[in-house]
């Protein structure tokens, strides 16, 4: 039997697909709530191990993690999660989160087991109660931890799988694996050696047990920016996803840099062109359902998406505004007051990211997109799950990232230009969600927020609901329920026009 002969033939995805965002932005309410609504939900499947360590750390004071917990179809392996981490009634004031393994290419069965369980927790409580469909989010930057997080959310029955951030060549095989509960290897990239013998191992029976329960394989979505990357990914059967997103340099989170030589304007910005828009009838061509992002949240860019031959569009800001993301409520309510003031500016980052991505990033006093407050912070990466493989002199396989201290980069062969600007996004995006780590001298780290550039649905939202916004208003809105539906609708002619900045 071929590779590819048990993926869906017919996705039957729906056209809103919910963005997954930054770390449990895209928590799983948020997912929960547009699934309820039969759009797809999608949970962010990035540092799942940490967030599921830290609330129970935190005392899992609603009983969610351990209702989920209690599904889980190892429960000793559950139990040794929940033992290692939960502590009744939370921490004390002040005192400092537990660390979770760091990722490697060998991995301890503690790592792995807490990272398949999270995955699980994540997924099974979106999916919980209801039969709409929801998937996950993973960025292929972070292939150490892909393996055990797609098992643990095949484990929870997630519908779909959303990789962006890279070429997502092995998912296909990958899921194909994990869904049939086979032993698989997914391959990693180690910056100086091009041999590509590294990669990550996961066998579910040995990790779990043998008895295991059926499970079926995920609708697979790779988050392209290029006509080009979608024909590379078509022209053979084992790495073809089963769609596409396709994100336009208006995206939140991580873009594609532009095409060419990065050239920035007098405000540090990248410049984007028509050149890096997505040839959208090219990708329409290779026969594969996808979806538009990147400025089409609004009634008119899903008229525009659909017009253009794509299933619908996916959506990021106007639900990470939403109350039913994982957003603090303080750094909600002030990026709303800038919305509603017109005052909230969205810049793209060259540097931030140490993935060497362009990033976007709210502006947004008290976070690391005040100068200030990022020069004030000392460098470190003490989570790493952005930390890259390299060969070192001795033929052994290091780790570093451009935002840990400059010396221990350069002691690594690092180049010190590549040091500039960088920050820690694991621990920023942690405490985007209240789940920052408290240091030593009893400070709580900085967050930092991305959103997309386009804030125009944003701020028609802000008008019809001044006091905030449910999931379930944006879908309202989007899906033309809420008085909009008369907005202009964009012709297929005007989708590139539409896309830019």
């Amino acid at each position: 039997m071929p590779a590819s002969a048990h993926r869906h033939s017919s996705p039957g995805l729906p056209p809103i697909i919910q963005g997954g965002m930054g770390v449990a932005v895209s928590s799983w309410r948020l997912a929960s709530a547009v699934a309820r609504r039969g759009q797809l939900g999608v949970v962010s499947g990035t540092a799942l191990d940490l967030v599921l360590a830290r609330r129970l750390q935190d005392g899992d004071a609603d009983g969610a993690a351990r209702r989920a917990l209690d599904a889980f179809p190892a429960p000793e392996v559950a139990q040794r999660v929940l033992s290692r981490y939960l502590r009744p009634g939370g921490r004390p004031p002040g005192t400092p989160y537990d660390p979770v393994p760091k990722l490697g290419l060998r991995q301890s069965r503690a790592a792995q087991e807490l990272t398949v369980v999270a995955n699980f927790v994540e997924v099974w409580l979106a999916k919980e109660g209801h039969g709409g469909p929801v998937g996950i989010n993973f960025l292929e930057k972070i292939q150490m931890a892909t393996p055990a997080a797609a098992y643990g959310a095949i484990l929870a029955g997630v519908d779909a799988v959303l990789v962006g951030a890279g070429i997502p060549r092995h998912l296909p095989r990958l899921l194909d694996d994990l869904a049939a509960h086979r032993p698989s290897r997914l391959p990693v990239d180690v910056a100086g050696d091009p041999t590509g013998d590294h990669g990550v191992e996961i066998d579910p029976p040995n990790l779990l047990g043998v008895d295991l329960p059926p499970a079926h394989r995920p609708f697979f979505l790779a988050i392209i920016s290029s006509e080009a990357l979608a024909k590379f990914l078509c022209r053979d059967d084992a790495i073809r996803p089963d769609g596409f997103v396709v994100e336009g340099p208006p995206a939140g989170g991580h873009n594609a840099p532009p095409r060419g030589r990065m050239v920035l304007d007098e405000r540090g910005q990248p410049v984007f062109g028509p050149r890096d828009d997505a040839d959208v009838a090219k990708i329409a061509a290779l026969g594969l359902p996808f979806w538009l992002a990147g400025a089409f949240g609004s009634p008119a860019g899903v008229a525009a998406a659909i017009d253009a031959g794509a299933r619908g569009v996916q959506v990021g800001s106007e639900f990470a505004l939403s109350t039913d993301s994982g957003v603090t409520t303080d750094i909600r309510s002030r990026l709303l007051d800038g919305i509603r003031e017109g005052s909230l500016e969205v810049l793209t980052d060259a540097h931030a990211s140490p993935t060497g991505f362009p990033f976007k990033v709210a502006q947004l006093d008290g976070t690391l997109s005040d100068p200030a407050v990022r020069t004030s912070r000392p460098r470190l990466c003490d989570l790493g799950y952005l930390r890259t493989p390299f060969l070192k002199d001795d033929g052994r396989v290091g780790f570093r990232c451009p935002a840990e201290p400059v010396n221990v980069w350069l002691r690594k062969g690092g180049d010190a230009p590549e040091t500039d600007g960088r920050v820690c996004l694991c621990n920023a995006l942690a405490a985007t969600v209240g789940l920052g780590q408290t240091r030593g001298d009893g400070e709580q780290d900085a967050p930092l927020v991305t959103l997309g550039t386009d804030l125009t649905g944003a701020r028609r939202l802000a008008e019809l609901h001044p006091d905030g916004w449910t999931a379930g208003h944006v879908l309202d809105w989007l899906l033309g329920e809420a008085g909009d539906a008369a907005e202009t609708v964009h012709t297929p002619e005007a989708v590139g026009a539409y896309r830019r900045h």
